[in-house]
């Protein structure tokens, strides 16, 4: 039998006409749930750490460092698991106009 785990928390600072920037928090353990990104987006990682990504093909660990931005396109499917054992933080700004 499987063990729920703890949701992340999503906290919107800024929702306009062009993006939405999103405070994620994931305490050890904690996951986002499967979810489709509908708009191209950037992450900022505010903690060094690693993060579970489950695809629904396979599992994988993305090492992220405080500080250290990437990007990924519209259509991303995944659930995003923290994999420490401290609280996880990082800002995703998503893009809905070019």
């Amino acid at each position: 039998m499987s063990t729920a785990r703890p949701a992340a928390t999503g906290t919107v600072q800024v929702d306009n006409e062009r993006v939405i920037v999103t405070e994620w928090r994931f305490a050890p353990g904690a996951e986002t749930t499967w979810h489709r990104h509908g708009y191209d987006y950037v992450v900022v990682p505010l903690s060094s750490g690693k993060l579970q990504i489950d695809d629904g093909k396979e599992t994988r660990f993305a090492e992220l460092t405080a500080g250290k931005s990437y990007y990924r396109p519209v259509g991303v499917e995944h659930n995003v698991i923290n994999a420490n054992d401290h609280e996880f933080v990082f800002v995703e700004i998503e893009f809905k106009a070019p």
